[in-house]
């Protein structure tokens, strides 16, 4: 009866087993057995197969397979194999190359556990299983690899972006800043450490230089997803409320899948480009010497006035102003007398007209104005004063005086009086008039509907 149930027992044993080895090598796991009394290590069909073996050609000699291992990997093997016989382990475990039959190297997973020792404390038994985990590995390895490359090139970025002469934002989805290189630092006066995850307009406020209202930099809508915005006209307000003009350009990060996932903010400190941009405005506009408009910005005005007057009715009137005596100065003391002269009669001309009157040097000694008022009454008062100041000018050069007085001809702006060059030339004409009277006083054109003879007005008759 005891042999029976021995019997029966190993017969159990030998099924568990048998259904354990099966298992094991539907999963594709390789399993080995140590078993000194037998004489050895066996392997299973599977583990050898794994290694490019016949069935039993490795079995026997407990050490063989450690001479199968990468060299490099022998240390790592034989630390987790100490570690488990020294109690330090539940149970050994490495991850290390074998050699296979053909010369190449296969990645093995080994896990094992010894189940029996002598009195001493020597291995008896023992048994585990290998995994080839070589595709496992190779894929990490190329997880590495494209890990490194990222990272290099993210570096590579970064250090373009910390040295590059543009400003630098990048913001998240939720517009909380996430960089700023070193230019972006020194424009908006706030450190990178300060900025990173704050909202964008704690960090960065521009507006609009001419209408001073703030520039958005907003989610941008579906159909502006991939549109990059340009501003050249932008101003940067920082903490302590100073100024600095800058160029913008503003562009979305979207991801692969056309998802929105923050802004780049790139900008330049562009005040000097700005003022240089305005003083060759001013310049193109006015005149060197006495920085009234030049005879192009002032024809430019004059046309915009005509074309409103045609559509919307109203009335200014133009004057045409001719110095008398000026070649006289020039004659006896140069031109840079001549200059001097036409710098006090601009100034002279502009202290009696108002704010909004516009005043120009259409060349010479000739100047131009613009009455915004258009009442014909005021334009003959504000004739007589300019030839008033102009005549109590007192010019005077290397010590002596010139006395100089100055022919006004008035020509009305409104609808029906023809382009502008027919309203100057009209005025040209009373001036020529005033001239022929006398010099130093004003004349009206006739009315182009009555077509009445210019008629001279004496300075006298204002008085």
């Amino acid at each position: 009866e005891d042999i029976d149930a021995r019997k029966q027992a190993e017969a159990r044993i030998a099924e568990a087993e048998t259904r354990w080895n099966f298992a094991l090598t539907s999963a594709g796991q390789g399993v080995w057995s140590l078993d000194m009394r037998k004489g050895g290590t066996t392997y299973s069909e599977t583990w050898v197969r794994m290694l490019g073996y016949d069935d039993g050609e490795l079995d026997g000699d407990p050490d063989r397979w450690l001479t199968m291992i990468h060299p490099d990997d022998r240390q790592i093997v034989a630390e987790a194999d100490r570690a488990h016989l020294d109690g330090e382990t539940a149970f050994f475990e490495a991850e290390f190359r074998m050699r296979h039959k053909d010369g190449h190297w296969v990645w093995i997973l080994d896990r094992g556990k010894a189940i029996e020792r002598d009195r001493e404390g020597r291995l008896i038994r023992a048994i585990g299983s290998l995994t080839d985990i070589t595709e496992r590995k190779e894929a990490e390895e190329r997880r590495k690899v494209s890990a490194a490359m990222l990272a290099d090139e993210k570096e590579r970025l970064r250090v373009t972006l910390q040295s590059i002469g543009d400003a630098v934002i990048c913001t998240d989805a939720a517009n909380r800043v996430t960089f700023m290189n070193p230019v972006a630092e020194k424009l908006t006066g706030i450190a990178s450490g300060e900025a990173l995850g704050k909202v964008l307009g704690d960090v960065y406020w521009a507006v609009d230089e001419e209408t001073g209202q703030r520039i958005g930099l907003t989610r941008p809508s579906a159909a502006d997803r991939h549109h990059c915005d340009q501003n050249a006209r932008a101003v940067l307000i920082r903490r302590d409320d100073t100024r600095c003009s800058i160029r913008q350009m503003v562009s979305p990060i979207m991801n692969d899948h056309d998802e929105f996932c923050g802004l780049v903010i790139v900008f330049q400190d562009f005040t000097d480009a700005r003022a240089l941009q305005r003083q060759l405005a001013y310049a193109a506009a006015h005149d060197a010497l006495t920085g009234l408009a030049n005879r192009p910005s002032f024809i430019r005005t004059m046309e915009e006035l005509v074309d409103r007057c045609r559509l919307n009715g109203g009335e200014h009137q133009f004057m045409f102003v001719d110095l008398d005596h000026f070649k006289a100065v020039n004659d006896t003391g140069g031109h840079a007398a001549g200059d001097a002269l036409l710098k006090r009669v601009a100034d002279a001309i502009r202290n009696v007209l108002g704010p909004e009157d516009i005043v120009a040097r259409l060349g010479g000694d000739e100047f131009a104005v613009i009455l915004k008022s258009g009442a014909p009454a005021r334009a003959t008062v504000a004739a007589r004063c300019i030839i008033e100041a102009i005549r109590n000018l007192g010019f005077s050069w290397d010590g002596r005086p010139h006395s100089i007085a100055a022919s006004i001809g008035l020509a009305p702006i409104r609808a029906g009086c023809g382009e502008v060059d027919e309203i100057i030339a009209r005025a040209d004409a009373a001036c020529y008039t005033a001239k022929a009277a006398g010099r130093g006083c004003v004349s009206a054109a006739p009315d182009e509907v009555s077509k009445d003879e210019a008629e001279p007005l004496p300075l006298a008759a204002a008085s």
